[in-house]
């Protein structure tokens, strides 16, 4: 009899560290797959699905911050671009310094209207000058907002009989938007813009 009871409590003993184990083994299968499931959640809010040409392509979004330098330079580059890239015509000179105004807050407008005033464009008009502009580099110091750049290009005044390169370098702030938009894409604004050095360079050519 004591032995049948023996086997008993052994078979209990057995029976209850099964149970215990497989409880266990229940409790990390289940916090396993709710730890999946969360991060499948995760990825695919970062997913982006959009329809272009009747396709269906997916993007992955990402945090500003991992880009914003680049973002930065995209947007100074664009501004200056439009700003100083240049036909000799007057509504195409219009509507490219009129996308470039969007970029830009009033010290933009304001040196637009010192070279209007100047009679900058008419000289490239009446004179038949192409203006294209190459951005060689944009230095940018992201330690503090509003973002502090200097943008180092070259412009090409293109005549007929000649080219004339121009060393262009400029400097002012961008401040980060809170709304993006269709003529302002980055959400950023530049601002206390102002031109360092704007001059031939070769000296000797007029």
């Amino acid at each position: 009899m004591f032995t049948q009871l023996k086997n008993i409590d052994r078979a209990f003993q057995h029976i209850k560290k099964f149970s215990i184990a497989f409880l266990v083994a229940c409790c990390l299968l289940t916090a396993s797959v709710v730890y999946l499931c969360f991060a499948e959640i995760g990825k695919a809010s970062n997913r982006v699905m959009i329809l272009y040409n009747g396709k269906v392509l997916e993007a992955f979004a990402s945090e500003r911050k991992q880009n914003i330098a680049v973002e930065l330079r995209d947007h100074i580059r664009t501004f200056h671009t439009l700003f100083f890239s240049l036909e000799p015509d007057e509504k195409a000179i219009a509507a490219g310094i009129g996308k470039a105004l969007y970029l830009a807050d009033g010290s933009a407008k304001q040196e637009w209207e010192n070279l209007k005033e100047a009679g900058y464009y008419n000289n490239l008009i009446s004179a038949n000058i192409s203006q294209q502009l190459e951005v060689d580099s944009i230095h940018l110091d992201l330690n503090a907002s509003p973002y502090r750049f200097t943008c180092y290009a070259t412009q090409q005044l293109i005549r007929a009989s000649s080219k004339v390169l121009r060393k262009l370098v400029t400097r002012g702030e961008i401040r980060v938007l809170q709304t993006q938009t269709d003529n302002n894409p980055h959400g950023f604004l530049i601002q206390h813009w102002e031109t360092l050095i704007n001059q031939n360079t070769n000296p000797s050519q007029p």
